[in-house]
């Protein structure tokens, strides 16, 4: 069973923002496999549901994007899964362009805030994740305005292509292994 987590921001106010790319994301693979993103508990709305015939649960953290940790912690706890094989966190990422995506099997928060606290609430940076490039804050901007602001419409249209990728990477994840994943799709757009 794979738990898949997208971050982001919880209500009307936050949707289609640069930080919440990951919740664009698990809602792009609900549509494809028909899961139903109606339960909530753990803290997020969850679909439960299979992606390429493996059983998945599909997460939403309603917990703003600075705690989304605890409700990592609870699905975990519950579902029991081995965190750092089936497990898979998706992010957006200041440090990639717009549009790009990357696969890591572990690694540093990277100064994003959700991510932070995850490992904190896990003890470890060993999970694999699906980063969005959400492009750099333009020079002298403010961090948290840039990733709370919405997509031009060029960047949306991008950022909705690399969500199709990122589902397809996902499901790589889930069949052929991270390895695989990351031969496909890490280094540019595709």
């Amino acid at each position: 069973m794979y738990i898949i987590v997208g971050l982001g921001n919880p209500g009307k106010d936050y949707q289609n923002t640069r930080h919440n790319i990951g919740f664009d994301v698990i809602d792009m693979i609900a549509d494809k496999n028909h899961i139903v993103m109606g339960e909530k508990k753990h803290k997020a709305i969850i679909g439960k549901g299979f992606i390429a015939g493996q059983k998945a649960v599909l997460v939403k953290p309603q917990t703003y994007m600075n705690l989304s940790g605890e409700s990592v912690r609870d699905v975990i706890n519950f579902y029991k899964i081995d965190e750092k094989n089936e497990l898979i966190v998706v992010s957006d990422d200041i440090s990639l362009d717009v549009g790009k995506i990357r696969i890591r099997k572990k690694g540093s928060a990277g100064g994003h805030n959700g991510l932070k606290n995850i490992i904190l609430h896990l003890g470890h940076d060993e999970f694999q994740r699906v980063k969005m490039g959400v492009g750099e804050k333009p020079q002298g901007g403010d961090l948290a305005d840039y990733v709370l602001g919405h997509f031009r419409k060029e960047e949306r249209e991008a950022m909705d292509e690399s969500a199709e990728r990122a589902a397809e990477a996902i499901e790589m994840m889930m069949t052929d292994g991270v390895d695989a994943a990351m031969n496909r799709f890490n280094g540019g757009k595709m």
